[in-house]
């Protein structure tokens, strides 16, 4: 495994959080600021803001999924996936994905909670420096201040890009708010100047390398910059920005789509940001503990809990035409071949027609090789009843391979999984299909055809997933690159397309529907079509609307702020 910058737990000075306001009062701590202002204390602080890029480390709800830095559950939310397991474990989640959406919800609080925490982690780096006297400092070591203050910044910005896609309206935190522990503060709207301004300064201040993978560069900065402008529409400035990130080198397409999914394969030159998680003994509290339920409830290696299923939906939009091209307007006419309601003991068919391999490292589905550990058998790896509204998938993107299992494993007394496996915050494909659709946006279609293609032919040529009698791929793969954009609205139509099966069950999903104005017409439409299968579904999914595409500010912290945050619409 190549070397990470590890986010450990530091001392209870740094870490821990107290306190009732909505952000959370930091705790008194034993050391100074004064014995923290050089660049040995900055650094443990900033090891700290790192850290809470999971989510782990400052949760108000008690929810211990709520607050994954992987987004997982909002993928629930959209069409991607289904909560999974039994519809009545984690009722709370299974009120999100049916659309009884209540401000009392405590997934919703975890997520507030947890980037809250760690704005005031960021915070609390940035007020140490601010008292830097930096004059006193050699010139190497006000440089190294500054590179920390960037990447402060940095991850500042990140935390409230996060806040502002999911709730809209954000509470901006300033340092002096921070330092004069005013931490009520309104929630008037987007946070968009406030993220870039922080983005701007680490463009300007980032190295254009870093000594530890996980770390921020220059370049990543510029990417991040591009995104907070294309989800504001600003398609020209994110299509400059992006294109450079491009043009710079600094990062490429793995040569195997898989690679971005594996231990092995980690940091490599397709991760342009990244949560870095360890494996590293018993419990491994540096794991992905907020995706500790997504893995087989049964299955190869005795994992729990089989929640996050990929929907019947997303499987069928990797299916391909005679040419390898998307189904972009029919890929939901009819489903592939699936096992809903066959028990494991009784015959399945595999699906005969084309598909895009994507399909068989994204999605884990019955007669295919389930990531290095056998054929996936079907109804006997999924925990759900048939009455339940799961489906017959299983994820397989956030699930370690057999060959890494040593390594990558972490686990707990009632079978919870911490996988070591890095969470791909953005990835160069993703840089890539923004770039797309911002040049699509601008009329732009050869250059919108160029990266799309880029992306289509990684897939054309990553080793497709094994049959396992070892005679070959074990479906029938085909995937091509586009000929042409014949106008706008195709481009538009693809691109988005693409961004759905290369990014499917990373966390983008849902964000991508409201920030295109589609969510209510593409999620109605879902529950409608997944209910060919799942009978059941529809009866108990309510219809999306409009004012989901803002989460609810959560009760609590409205209650905490003594009514100084405002609720969203509609709620």
């Amino acid at each position: 495994m190549k070397k990470k910058l590890i986010y450990v737990f530091l001392i209870t000075f740094i870490l821990h959080s107290c306190g009732d306001d909505f952000a959370s009062t930091p705790a008194v701590g034993a050391l100074s600021p004064e014995t923290l202002a050089n660049p040995q204390g900055v650094n443990l602080l900033l090891t700290g803001a790192y850290s809470a890029l999971d989510g782990t480390r400052n949760n108000l709800s008690g929810n211990g999924f709520a607050i994954s830095g992987d987004n997982w559950w909002f993928d629930v939310w959209a069409d991607d996936a289904h909560k999974g397991s039994t519809d009545g474990d984690q009722i709370e989640l299974f009120q999100i994905e049916t659309n009884d959406i209540q401000t009392s919800n405590p997934y919703f609080l975890g997520k507030f909670s947890a980037l809250y925490g760690a704005l005031n982690r960021t915070n609390a780096v940035l007020s140490v420096i601010a008292g830097i006297d930096r004059d006193a400092l050699t010139t190497a070591e006000a440089a190294a201040i500054t590179g920390q203050e960037a990447e402060a910044r940095f991850l500042r910005g990140h935390f409230y890009f996060e806040l502002t896609k999911i709730w809209g309206n954000v509470a901006i935190i300033s340092v002096e708010n921070f330092d004069a522990q005013e931490f009520n503060q309104p929630n008037p709207g987007p946070a968009w100047d406030q993220i870039e301004a922080d983005f701007q300064f680490a463009i300007d201040n980032l190295p254009a390398t870093q000594g530890d993978p996980g770390r921020p560069t220059a370049g990543t900065a510029r990417a991040f910059m591009g995104k907070a402008h294309l989800y504001q529409g600003e398609f020209a400035q994110a299509l400059t920005l992006l294109n450079t990130v491009i043009s710079s080198g600094e990062f490429a397409l793995a040569p195997e789509f898989l690679d971005n999914f594996t231990a092995s394969g980690e940091n490599g030159p397709e991760s342009v940001f990244a949560i870095q998680f360890a494996a590293d003994g018993g419990q491994s509290f540096n794991g992905n503990q907020g995706s500790t339920l997504n893995f087989p409830g049964g299955g190869p290696f005795g994992s729990c809990c089989g929640f996050y299923q990929p929907s019947i939906d997303l499987a069928n939009a990797f299916k391909t035409d005679a040419a390898g091209l998307p189904l972009l307007d029919t890929f939901n006419d009819s489903d592939i071949a699936n096992d809903y309601g066959v028990e494991s003991a009784e015959p399945h068919t595999l699906e005969a027609g084309t598909l895009d391999p994507r399909l068989d490292y994204t999605i884990g589905r019955r007669g295919i090789d389930y990531n290095g550990f056998g054929e996936h058998i079907g109804k006997e790896w999924i925990r759900a009843g048939f009455n339940d509204i799961s489906g017959p998938y299983l994820p397989k993107k956030n699930v370690y391979q057999m060959s890494e299992l040593a390594a990558n494993q972490g686990t707990g007394a009632w079978g919870q999984q911490h996988s070591g496996v890095n969470y791909n915050i953005m990835r160069y494909a993703d840089v890539l299909l923004m770039a797309a659709e911002a040049a699509a946006e601008t009329g732009d279609l050869a250059t919108a055809l160029n990266y799309v293609n880029q992306v289509r032919a990684r897939a054309a040529n990553s080793t497709p997933v094994q049959a396992l009698d070892g005679s070959g791929p074990a479906a029938n793969y085909l995937v091509a690159e586009y000929p042409s954009f014949p106008d706008q609205a195709f481009a538009i139509q693809a691109v988005r397309f693409e961004r759905r099966v290369e990014l499917g069950m990373e966390g983008h999903r849902l964000f991508d529907l409201r920030r295109w104005g589609v969510a209510t017409q593409v999620m109605n439409d879902y529950f409608a079509n997944e209910s060919r299968t799942i009978t059941n579904f529809a009866g108990k999914v309510a219809p999306y609307e409009a004012r989901f595409d803002l989460s609810p500010i959560p009760i609590n912290a409205i209650d905490l702020s003594g009514n100084v945050l405002t609720q969203n619409p509609g709620y």
